[in-house]
């Protein structure tokens, strides 16, 4: 499908993301203060580096495999940068931006604060690739290839990333303290919060089953242990082992206890057991509308795997900076 010339009022540098059913363009998601004429473009196939840089999905994965070799955590943590990366201003890679004279980093959120990590494995292929190929593929490219072979390295599903994003020249701490979501929100609140970013109930589900890797720090999950009623108590005390009353947020725990290296489907079962670490795990298994949905992933393993490669395709597509918008950073962190 060809480009839509139109007229947009974008505070950004001509950010598009629209969905095609049918034969109809919505055009969705713009924010608005000074007029811009652009035109729109798509996110590419997975082959759109192919010419300029043959190398680059290649160069990607070998960094993955290494890192996520080096430490298994790795997986989960690569797999979460690039969500709250997409999560704010769109999948930009405004998320690697350090603080600078005229940026002040998202990494300082509450969100994210102490707790976002991989930035390192990031640099590492960008710094391969620049070698390879200067100044062709982007930060944002690098964020969404990395998830996807994270996911594969420690045995989950695989996904064709749509290529072609281009990086932010800001960041924006603001969006980032109002739309990541929070560990203590209800089902309702989870669901509206990914509804803005045009994920469905069902997505924010499949996407919650990332879980099912990583670790939480204690002061995540500390009121969920203490004072949570809908948890087994022998869940609740073996946690409490690890995650004093006070004092010890940074103390770590596996978010599934039983398989915590493995991407299964254990997480689902975990919540039907009340043994989801975050509360807002828990909520989804708590008499509530999703309820079907996580018996449905207990039961069925390809179902969870193919919906949470879904998901991932449909959240690497949030507002990306395409075309002539944004820029190809020499470095991640910092903009040209």
């Amino acid at each position: 499908m060809g480009s839509l010339g139109f007229t947009v009022t974008s505070s950004k540098s001509c950010r598009s993301w629209f969905t095609i059913v049918g034969s109809a363009f919505l055009l969705l998601l713009f924010s608005s203060t000074t007029t811009t004429t652009c035109t729109a473009h798509k996110l590419k196939p997975s082959s759109f580096y192919d010419k300029t840089c043959p190398q680059a999905l290649v160069t990607i994965r070998k960094s993955i495999r290494k890192a996520v070799s080096r430490e298994h955590r790795m997986a989960a943590s690569l797999i979460r940068l690039h969500f709250h990366d997409c999560f704010v201003q769109g999948c930009d890679a405004s998320i690697l931006l350090k603080n600078s004279s005229t940026i002040r980093t998202e990494e300082d959120a509450l969100q994210n604060r102490n707790s976002i990590r991989g930035f390192e494995v990031i640099d590492e292929a960008k710094s391969l690739l620049e070698k390879k190929c200067a100044g062709v593929v982007s930060c944002a490219d690098i964020l969404a290839v990395a998830a996807r072979d994270a996911s594969v390295a420690v045995g989950g599903p695989s996904w064709k990333v749509k290529l072609g994003r281009r990086d932010s020249t800001t960041a924006n701490i603001a969006e980032a303290q109002s739309d990541l979501p929070l560990t203590n929100l209800s089902v309702s609140g989870l669901i509206s919060n990914f509804a803005k970013k045009g994920l469905n109930k069902r997505d924010m589900v499949a996407l919650s089953g990332s879980h099912t890797i990583g670790l939480a720090r204690c002061a995540t999950f500390r009121n969920r242990i203490y004072n949570d009623s809908n948890i087994d108590g022998d869940f609740a005390r073996l946690r409490q082992s690890g995650c004093p009353s006070s004092g010890g947020n940074n103390n770590l725990a596996d978010l599934d206890l039983v398989t915590p290296n493995n991407f299964d489907n254990n997480y689902f079962k975990n919540l039907i057991k009340k043994k989801g670490l975050l509360a807002s795990d828990q909520v989804l298994f708590s008499g509530v509308k999703t309820d079907r949905i996580v018996i449905e992933y207990t039961k069925n393993t390809w179902k969870f795997r193919n919906d949470f490669a879904s998901a991932m395709v449909k959240m690497g597509n949030i507002e990306p900076l395409v075309g002539s918008a944004g820029q190809i950073r020499k470095i991640c962190s910092a903009v040209n």
